[in-house]
């Protein structure tokens, strides 16, 4: 057929023809799917490729643009299965590269679909701490089918989908990569540039440090952000930074935002969480970006849109200056007439949280009950239940407690800790003083209800030492010590003396020695690198003190498990390239605690700082009543069957319909209200678990965190689950792994704002969801965090209750640490122990049990855990085991007792006190009293090396009983003991690690 067409028809022809051409992509977009966990990734991986085989013979051919961030993926495994299932044993690889790969294989069941996946991995290590390692390639394929595939065998194959397990391992779309040749067109567009601007919503986390996602190509490098936001909410993007050369100093400034009707959304209500904000502790947060060539950076930004802001159409600027140079970014944001509440962290998908991280809730330092506000009389200041002190320099010259030996009640008597005043002494190499000191005398710079603070400066000739200190209302008092040179010095030692009287240094904790007797003389010395060692607890119940010698540089090192990796900063003063150490002396006088630094010279002008800290203990009376009312039930499970028990407050830990991902309980919170809500009904109180030492992969926050460079995550050889390695990447420490809900933890820096995020979500909580306190399992947070915390939960009303668990910390993994010395600046504010895991309560003698597991010196009560417990030896100071963590006893047997007796309301005197009424002839078993008029149940235990009979001696007048009228019975308690009667001169036999419970009346 011949057309006839005219100029006018063949230039149309002619376009729609370009038009096509233009519109045909280069590439068709893979289609990326969820595999709903339609199969085992255990065996075979989280990804695949589905392919579509419609051609005839034995060898089907598929290349695959699989776009992977993964590094050398030819050392990866191939595994071919078909749509059954079956494994294809047949298969050939070629070219396998990042951004695509051949695999040819025989098509064992035709015509159909295939599945190629090519990520399987190999989970070793434990169940809680997996190494996931990627399979290596293996030659399956018979030799025979091999020699026989075509070279110019032609693709004959589709690739329908990419599919990922289930969405949450998807790489799409940020982590699809842009190919080699895409990138560098990129570049080549934008050649005088020093680096790209990609601009990114709120709902796609930029994850990759390195590639370019192939989305950043499909939209090309924009100059406009646009989205919308509601009255009221917090609205977050990013800034993606591609750098092509290296950028030092990268920083966004933001101008006013203004609609078209004139309204304004002013610029400081818009940031980057990166370079600015307001730390943990209340100060500013400022932060240096730097973002090497190749690699990407994403910037956080927030709006803050006020809920006052009009409706409409807001435009402003953002700027992306780097050393320099600048990228100008316009804003559109559009402001809905729909208002939220609380800045929209109803919705913490949608990133609103990150507004957390600069929160200063609960910062100011106020009170806490039960803790009386400081009180300054000229040179002392009185707390609850203690006093210090001051010198003109300074420091303490007493600290005294006036807590009672039973810890039950607060007199007039002091308890003196001091025997002399402390203080810091210059030597020369004979060990002689060679300063002389003139002292500005004592100024008070503060003086509040909650912090006192001071300072002081003595001077010599040769040394200038500024002093300023404070103590808060919970008794823990921080000094900053610096020692400036006034002119060129020698000395044969700078040391720190701390003298303590006797009676106030009985038991010892920390530098190496297990919670006990303190040791006749002791002599330690720095080892940061292996040991989590700074200072001790000397002390006895009722009066002590904690010391910690820090560096002026101080960071909180890592915990459970972690220390190694990063451990304690060794003090430029007190370890002095490791000359520095502690001595212990005792004589009748005082018990002398001297920290020397060793031989040093000083030149004019140089700065050392000797700082410390003190901790006066205890910090309040033992609430007994609580320990007897508050049985705690340690598992999710239903109320009725909880109720049922006696129980009375239920811990939820993770890993569970509630509460299902750890320290990240905001998933399921719905079902964490109503589970709550049903408790509160029965007469049931409910905490939950939650702290910050690592933190959830489930977290919404999670690639906004990683952003943050190390700040929240602690830097890491990675590794560890699957997931980890293939999002997360590198540089991080895999921590905690529940396997049933493949849940993997990475480890918190430790200091940092993400305790903000922690204090409003504790709040928020507490506000909206109702729980009634936490569960804390070992801590990675410090006492500014405690205090926060301990103030969001009690407020309203709300009771608050913390108890504290920790595994055992006196290993290595743990540098040798004492859970009960590492965590005694915790102690003000926690409601009971749960020390747990790895602690021997068979072979650890009763000073262990009063000083490391009880928690009575310092005003508290405890649990056991580990095998159960010993329950005669518990019940001693007051503890049992926890329901259901019982093992080889029951809780509820004791618990019984202790409600028929009425325990409630009885005087806990326990056997370290003089005034304790009753003891045995035999000084390894042991008694407590809980005494109530006319009545006691004495608590008998054995720490006897074999079965012994014992005689009780009793003090009928201090029991306050007739004896003539005295009875004594051993109620029966189910795998405890059986029924019996004794009279008072009777023998009792008492078997070996055992005791009784004994009702005198």
């Amino acid at each position: 057929m011949k057309l006839n067409l005219n100029n006018k028809q063949i230039l149309n022809r002619i376009l729609i023809m370009c038009f096509f051409i233009i519109s045909i992509p280069l590439t068709a977009q893979v289609k990326y799917a969820d595999g709903n966990d339609s199969w085992n990734p255990d065996l075979l991986g989280n990804h695949r490729a589905v392919v579509l085989f419609s051609g005839t013979g034995n060898t089907a051919k598929t290349t695959i643009e699989w776009r992977r961030r993964d590094e050398n993926p030819q050392l990866k495994k191939i595994i071919v299965q078909d749509a059954s299932g079956k494994e294809v044993l047949n298969v050939k690889t070629e070219n396998i590269n990042r951004e695509n790969g051949t695999i040819i294989f025989e098509p064992i069941s035709g015509k159909g679909t295939y599945y190629v996946y090519y990520m399987p991995y190999i989970d070793e290590g434990t169940a809680n701490y997996p190494k996931g390692l990627y399979a290596k390639p293996e030659n399956k394929a018979d030799a025979q089918w091999l020699s026989k595939i075509k070279t110019d065998l032609k693709d004959n194959c589709t690739v329908t989908e990419i599919e990922s397990v289930n969405a949450f391992n998807s790489f799409y779309p940020m982590e699809v990569i842009a190919t080699a040749s895409e990138t560098k067109d990129i570049i080549a567009k934008n050649s005088c540039s020093s680096f790209l601007v990609f601009l990114e919503d709120r709902e796609h986390s930029i994850k990759m440090k390195t590639d370019l996602p192939q989305r950043w190509i499909q939209k090309g490098v924009q100059n406009t952000f646009s989205d919308t936001a509601m009255k009221g909410e917090y609205l977050a993007f990013q800034l993606g930074v591609y750098a092509l050369e290296d950028l030092k100093n990268v920083k966004v400034s933001f101008t006013n935002l203004v609609s078209t009707n004139g309204a304004t959304i002013e610029g400081k209500d818009i940031s980057c969480i990166n370079t600015d904000g307001t730390r943990y502790d209340g100060t500013p947060f400022n932060n240096t970006v730097s973002v090497s060539k190749g690699k990407i950076q994403a910037m956080w930004c927030g709006i803050d849109v006020p809920q006052t802001a009009a409706t409409g159409t807001y435009s402003g600027k953002a700027t992306v200056i780097a050393d320099g140079k600048s990228k100008e970014i316009t804003l559109q944001i559009t402001v809905s007439n729909e208002v939220t509440k609380n800045g929209g962290i109803d919705s913490p998908e949608k990133m609103t949280r990150l507004k957390w991280l600069n929160s200063t809730l609960a910062q100011e330092n106020t009170v806490i009950a039960p803790y009386t506000p400081l009180v300054v009389k000229d040179a002392e200041i009185s707390l609850l239940g203690r006093k210090l002190t001051l010198a003109p320099n300074g420091f303490p010259t007493q600290i005294q407690t006036f807590f009672t030996p039973e810890m039950t009640s607060v007199t007039t008597k002091p308890n003196n800790i001091l025997s002399s005043p402390i203080a810091f002494h210059f030597k020369d190499a004979s060990g002689k003083e060679t300063l002389q000191w003139k002292n500005s005398g004592l100024k008070f710079t503060k003086k509040e209800a909650g912090t006192v603070a001071w300072e002081s400066t003595s001077t010599s000739q040769s040394v200038q030492m500024d002093v300023n200190a404070s103590i808060e209302f919970d008794g823990f008092l921080h000094y900053t010590v610096k020692v400036t040179a006034l002119e060129d010095a020698s000395f044969g030692d700078i040391n720190f003396e701390l003298p303590m009287q006797p009676a106030s240094a009985k038991y010892m904790m920390g530098l190496g020695q297990k919670g006990g007797d303190r040791p006749a003389s002791f002599d330690w010395k720095w080892d940061v690198a292996h040991k989590n060692q700074d200072g001790a607890w000397i002390g006895a119940v009722n009066s002590g003190l904690q010391f910690s010698l820090r560096d002026e540089k101080y960071s909180r090192p890592l915990n459970t498990n972690f220390y190694l990796q990063k451990p304690l900063l060794l003090p430029t003063s007190w370890g002095n390239e490791n000359k520095g150490g502690i001595t212990i002396t005792p004589n009748q006088k005082t018990v002398l605690v001297n920290a020397y630094s060793g031989a040093r010279t000083m030149k004019k002008g140089d700065i050392l700082y000797y700082n410390f800290t003190l901790l006066i203990t205890p910090f309040h009376t033992i609430n007994t009543d609580f320990q007897w009312n508050s049985k705690f039930y340690h598992k999710y499970s239903p109320i009725d069957s909880i109720s049922q028990t006696g129980a009375t407050v239920i811990n939820i830990h993770h890993a569970n319909a509630i509460n299902p991902y750890i320290n990240y309980p905001f998933i399921e919170f719905k079902k964490m209200k109503s589970y709550i809500d049903e408790a509160h009904e029965k007469g049931l109180k409910v905490k939950i678990y939650n702290t910050v030492r690592e933190v959830s992969n489930k977290a919404y926050e999670t690639f906004a965190l990683r952003s943050l460079g190390h700040e929240i995550y602690s830097p890491g050889k990675g590794g560890g689950f699957s997931w980890l390695q293939e999002h997360v990447g590198d540089d991080y420490i895999a921590a905690w792994f529940v396997p049933e809900i493949k849940d993997a933890a990475i480890v918190n820096s430790g200091m940092n704002r993400w305790h903000n995020y922690y204090v409003e979500g504790m709040n928020w909580l507490t506000q909206n969801v109702g729980i009634d306190g936490i569960y804390l399992d070992d801590v990675a947070f410090d006492r500014i965090t405690m205090k926060r915390i301990k103030r969001v939960l009690t407020q309203d009303n709300h009771p608050g209750i913390i108890d504290l668990h920790s595994a055992n910390q006196y290993n290595k993994s743990d540098g040798f640490n004492n859970s009960a010395n590492l965590y005694m600046e915790h102690f003000p504010y926690i409601n009971k122990l749960w020390f747990g895991e790895y602690f021997d309560y068979e072979k650890n003698q009763p000073d262990f049990f009063l000083t490391e597991v009880s928690g009575i010196p310092f005003g508290l009560m405890g649990e056991m855990l580990q095998d159960g417990g010993n329950p005669w030896r518990g019940m001693v100071y007051g503890m049992t085991n926890r329901l259901p963590w019982s093992h080889n006893a029951d809780p509820r047997n004791i618990w019984k007792l202790w409600d028929s007796f009425g325990i409630k309301g009885s005087e806990m005197i326990g056997y370290w006190s003089e005034n304790c009424p009753v003891k045995t002839n035999n000084e390894k078993v042991l008694a407590t009293v809980y005494k109530k008029n006319g009545t006691a149940l004495i608590s008998i235990a054995s720490w006897a090396d074999s079965d012994v009979n014992v005689k009780l001696n009793i003090d009928w007048k201090k029991l306050g009983i007739n004896p003539a009228k005295a009875t004594i019975t051993a109620p029966e308690v189910t795998n405890f003991q059986a029924a019996k009667t004794f009279k008072a001169k009777d023998e009792i036999p008492v078997s070996k690690g055992k005791g009784w419970l004994l009702i005198v009346k």
